[in-house]
């Protein structure tokens, strides 16, 4: 095909959007599908591209942005609460996986370095297919699910290093390999981490105070781009770059912006790379040599089975249930897989019908996994999962926020207050740079953004929010937010500020549980003013109570008539006189009365005296 780039575009998003639901529809997931899209449009296909090595290098892209995203999730905290799974569980695994496999490769004849590539690359495992798998089986939150991700993380972690080294791994038998090469990486690494963490946040905040998100997200592009290219000049991998971006921005306050508005671009550019090594696939070989892909993949999901079952047993802790479980969801190859082998054959570590054989190993692995899982499901399901029962612990054990407030000014701040007295994880989001900036050095985990954004609230983790608090002050960008909420997570309880009755109507019409933000404030206040006339106190606070009541009762029955004007006056007009009736039923002359009696009673004690 060499028709422009639009007919290209329209070709890959076509294929993407006709393959991707179909092979999810089958429980195969979404890269599998990416991969035999190119395959069928490919020049061993279909033949409606011909050139896949081009659209492989400008896809690579997508995979820059991924090792982007990476980066951003490794903050310090995360590290910290997940430090079993991630450094011990996952570290033996790539560990053990790695030698077993390599061994193999070595006795299969290769060099070293063409072994440790091919060893380490099928170690890892694919985090887009893996999550993806235990979300749906909505076992992320069991055992097997919190281990399974921290060794995705720890392979992530282990990918960045083997794409740095795969250039000098071919290069170090060459007459122009020396320590240059290596001063100049170093170097390269130094100035982006220096430079990054006293440069980056700063042009951030900037940014960030334009209140324009196109510059955002220009400036988020920039920077995934801009780092990825410092790498690359330096002769090594692009993803390093961005990589190490993400890490210096995994604590700062607009990180989860930051994931929210390069996601998008993530997603299509990755799926495009997908698409363009299943271009890469030679097919006709694959079908020559059917039993030795077989054989591939038997060996790959043999040994990474065994492996992941022995480890998550001990060190991982697992009951063997949970241990076989974890080794159908990770015994799979990856996609870094696909972005290795590339790299190996750009580096001359092994040859193009080496790198087609692997790939199609690690596709068929991915194509076998959902069936794995089912398969370990029918075995187990006679004897069902008993789980023990836990005491309520208000910090879950990875440390997850149960409450997101959203508007972080006076009103937001009160209720962080509570929930840190209480030892309550909460995260923050704020539309205000200034403020957001003000609030983190006092150590609230409050970061930038717009909470009504859907994918801001995915990247801060608002799936497994139990509780969402909207103290905005502005009642569209409140209510817009709400409803937003509200649409993704319509099982969760929403508390939302209301500036005033009908306000708090709206928001009761999105099914959130209004609290209008000055009437307690103001019930006290009057309360205060009852005894400073010379009411109890006792009396007063009883007062305050009974009109809390009445007004309350009285906004849900005005609530069912909110758009008849005539019947809200007569209805204001009936609950001042019922509530005058209330208080003169109980305390006759009323408060006045009870005030002057207690007056008349302080002037005849006086007289006495």
């Amino acid at each position: 095909m060499h028709s422009g780039g639009l007919e290209l575009a329209l070709v890959f998003l076509l294929a993407a959007v006709i393959a991707v639901p179909i092979f999810r529809r089958f429980g195969l997931g979404a890269v599998l599908g990416y991969l035999t899209a190119g395959v069928v449009l490919g020049p061993y296909g279909l033949r409606v591209v011909t050139e896949a090595e081009r659209v492989l290098t400008a896809a690579e892209i997508g995979v820059v942005m991924l090792l982007f995203v990476i980066g951003l999730e490794l903050s310090a905290a995360r590290l910290r609460v997940m430090r079993k799974p991630v450094f011990v569980v996952g570290g033996l695994q790539v560990l053990l996986c790695g030698l077993a496999l390599g061994g193999l490769a070595m006795v299969a004849g290769l060099s070293w370095q063409a072994s440790l590539l091919i060893g380490l690359g099928l170690t890892l495992s694919s985090t887009a297919v893996g999550l993806q798998l235990l979300s749906e089986r909505k076992e992320l939150t069991t055992d097997h699910g919190r281990v399974a991700f921290g060794v995705l993380l720890f392979q992530d972690l282990a990918a960045i290093p083997l794409l740095a080294a795969i250039p000098l791994l071919g290069r170090a038998g060459a007459a122009e390999f020396g320590w240059d090469d290596v001063l100049k990486a170093v170097g390269a690494v130094l100035a982006l981490v220096i430079g990054g963490r006293f440069v980056l946040r700063h042009v951030f905040r900037v940014v960030a105070r334009a209140q324009m998100p196109e510059v955002f997200t220009g400036a988020a592009l920039l920077t995934v781009l801009g780092s990825a290219w410092i790498m690359q000049i330096a002769g090594l991998s692009a993803g390093l770059g961005a990589f190490i971006a993400g890490v210096l921005l995994a604590d700062s306050e607009f990180r989860h912006e930051l994931e929210a508005q390069i996601d998008p671009f993530k997603g299509l550019l990755l799926g495009l790379f997908f698409i363009a090594v299943g271009m890469s696939i030679d097919l006709q070989r694959v079908l020559s040599e059917p039993w030795l892909i077989t054989g591939l993949v038997v060996v790959l999901m043999v040994v990474k089975f065994a492996i992941l079952y022995l480890i998550g047993r001990r060190p991982g802790g697992l009951d063997p249930r949970a241990a076989l479980q974890l080794g159908g969801v990770l015994a799979l190859g990856g996609e870094f897989a696909f972005v290795l082998f590339n790299e190996g054959v750009k580096s001359g570590l092994i040859d193009d019908p080496m790198r087609d054989r692997l790939a199609a190993a690690v596709g068929v692995s991915m194509a076998l996994t959902p069936l794995l899982l089912i398969a370990i499901s029918r075995l187990l399901a006679s004897n069902p999962i008993r789980r023990k029962e836990r005491k309520f612990d208000t910090l879950p054990e990875d440390g997850a926020p149960q409450v997101l407030i959203a508007g972080f000014g006076r009103f937001g701040q009160i209720v962080a207050r509570l929930l840190v007295a209480q030892k309550i994880p909460f995260i923050g989001i704020e539309h205000s740079a200034d403020q957001v900036d003000f609030v983190r050095r006092f150590g609230n985990p409050v970061y930038y953004g717009d909470p009504a954004k859907a994918e801001l609230l995915r990247s801060a983790g608002a799936a497994h929010v139990k509780v969402f608090v909207v103290a905005i002050d502005g009642v569209e960008e409140n209510l817009h937010t709400v409803s937003t909420i509200r649409r993704l997570y319509p099982e969760a309880t929403v508390f939302a500020r209301a500036r005033d009755r009908r306000h708090a109507w709206e928001l009761m019409d999105l099914g959130a549980r209004a609290l209008r933000e000055t009437f307690y404030s103001s019930l006290r206040m009057g309360e205060k003013v009852l005894v400073e006339l010379g009411l109890p106190e006792d009396v007063a606070r009883d007062h305050a109570e009974r009109f809390r009541e009445h007004d309350q009762r009285l906004l849900r029955a005005q609530y069912l008539i909110r758009d008849d004007e005539d019947a809200l006056l007569q209805s204001t007009q009936d609950a001042r006189r019922e509530l005058e009736e209330l208080f003169n039923a109980d305390f006759g002359e009323g408060v006045l009365g009870k005030i002057a009696d207690a007056t008349r009673n302080e002037e005849n004690v006086l007289d006495e005296e």
